[in-house]
């Protein structure tokens, strides 16, 4: 069994009867929608003609947000409708960038995620759902696509249909009939200035000139709902402490492995600096949901989905703490002159680098499940974090090593690393955005990141700033002074926090809808 939508828009009138229906039956606020409609124009006046088309959930057979979902709110009923429970929902918005066809919001009352259920009270009373029981001219047909004696299998059976973004591989429930493609494909139509009815939310404002259009048509958006970007700041900054956690954490490891160096700064400080700054990376994360109230919803295991990399990264990144804190309190007993628990250290180096290896990648894997974000589906996102770990754990704690004076070996290693962190880090950054794209989506955020609005920030604050840093250490490495690399290490942070910066914001920019 597997209910679906098919939408005649050959039929629809767009008289939005079906949008008010679904905000009544849903108690949907003023300014959100599960179900609305898209209006784009075409032509010049007085020959324009003006297309339609009625946006929602898909019911995607295979859902991204119900696999990204970290606490099950997202689930898929047998009967196929994609349903959500607001109650174990903590408003973490990654469901949003799983979706690629911007159906998802979060509820202003609720502060939960929401959106079109397919009216699933309504079906379990063997009712229609509120839109299709309201429309006018019957434009939409709802029932089992795998029925073939169903009424919606006998009509999708003898007409040419259309899904939404079908490349993305999720197998969408939910079927066009007679919809114009500059309708469906959300690049195809930019807004101009403003809308019928409304001001144009700011977000597509800011990106419609970025996008190509149809030169033929001079199609235009001129109604559609707005959709902000999910994430901001706290998610660029979570990044870049995070990245500092791992990165302390896997350099102090290597080099106890290899030098066998168990100073103060590798013992305590190291250990330490990762601890800190894994408290800041969880405090900026709860502090990003819209129902920190239920953070603990994440350690609970009758909720936890073990699909979802944003619920896998939690284990990494209390995986990485607990190595970390074991490791300090050694540390600290060998340095109070408790004990010598120089051994202790290292075997604690040996798990601590897997460990710090997935604290920094596993957001690979997390931005991988937001399939919405075309961008992050880098190949070498994982690689590039870890370089970047690398990059700035390096800084950091040759930031330390000017108060703790380690053994001048100990700063050269760490300078070393911090070139070979710049350097990764620079040759990955050309290979994401110097090469050819999949996707129009991706190649309009990559553009956007090189040659558009994020252009200043990421030539001279991310890599101007990145090579720089790796010149002035390479200065020290061939002369006596400290200052050089002093300097470098705190530019680094300066520029992996603009680079995460653009990377973020970019990827949302393209509109979904």
């Amino acid at each position: 069994m597997r209910y679906g939508f098919a939408i005649d828009q050959r039929t629809c009138i767009g008289c939005h009867a079906c949008t008010v229906a679904c905000k009544t039956e849903h108690d949907v606020p003023v300014g959100q929608f599960r179900t609305w409609v898209k209006y784009v124009d075409k032509g010049e006046y007085p020959t324009t003609t003006r297309e339609m088309g009625v946006m929602r959930c898909n019911h995607c057979t295979d859902a991204p947000c119900v696999k990204s979902c970290p606490t099950q709110a997202l689930f898929i009923r047998p009967d196929g409708i994609v349903d959500f429970d607001n109650e174990s929902c903590i408003g973490c918005k990654m469901c949003m960038q799983a979706c690629p066809y911007d159906a998802i919001y979060i509820d202003e009352n609720t502060h939960t995620a929401a959106k079109c259920n397919f009216c699933a009270h309504r079906i379990d009373q063997g009712l229609e759902p509120a839109c299709v029981q309201v429309c006018p001219t019957e434009s939409i047909w709802m029932g089992d696509i795998d029925d073939p004696t169903s009424g919606i299998s006998k009509f999708l059976s003898i007409q040419p249909v259309n899904v939404r973004t079908p490349e993305q591989g999720t197998k969408p429930n939910v079927y066009y009939v007679g919809a114009d493609h500059t309708v469906l494909d959300p690049l195809a139509a930019p807004v101009q200035d403003t809308y019928l009815w409304a001001d144009a939310d700011p977000l597509r404002l800011e990106t419609a000139a970025e996008l190509p259009g149809d030169p033929l048509t001079n199609a235009r958006l001129t109604l559609n709902t707005s959709h902000p970007r999910p994430w901001g700041w706290r998610v660029w900054t979570y990044l870049w402490t995070k990245s500092i956690a791992a990165g302390a954490l896997l350099l102090g490891a290597l080099l106890v492995i290899f030098t066998g160096d168990t100073s103060n700064l590798v013992a305590t400080m190291a250990p330490f600096t990762t601890e800190a700054f894994l408290v800041i990376t969880s405090a900026l994360l709860i502090w990003d949901l819209k129902r920190p109230d239920r953070f603990y919803f994440l350690f609970d295991p009758r909720k936890i989905n073990k699909t979802s990399w944003l619920a896998l990264g939690g284990i990494f990144l209390g995986l990485g703490a607990g190595i970390g804190g074991l490791w300090f309190l050694a540390g600290a007993a060998t340095w109070l002159e408790i004990g010598d628990f120089s051994m202790a250290i290292t075997w604690l180096a040996w798990p601590a680098v897997p460990a710090a290896i997935m604290v920094a990648g596993y957001t690979a894997f997390l931005f991988g499940q937001a399939e919405g974000r075309d961008l992050w589906q880098s190949p070498v996102l994982f690689w590039h974090l870890i370089a970047q770990a690398v990059m700035v754990g390096a800084g950091a704690l040759l930031l330390i090593g000017f108060v703790v004076a380690p053994e001048d070996s100990t700063m050269i290693w760490l300078t070393w690393a911090l070139v070979a962190g710049v350097a990764a880090h620079l040759l990955i950054t050309l290979i994401e955005f110097g090469g050819k794209h999949p996707t129009r989506n991706a190649q309009i955020a990559a553009h956007s990141i090189t040659h558009g609005r994020y252009a200043q920030q990421f030539w001279f604050g991310s890599v101007l700033l990145s090579f720089v840093a790796a010149v002035l250490a390479g200065l020290t490495l061939f002369t006596d002074s400290l200052i050089f690399v002093g300097v470098a290490a705190v530019l680094v942070q300066v520029a992996l926090v603009f680079h995460e910066k653009v990377f973020v914001m970019a990827a949302q920019d393209p509109p979904l809808s």
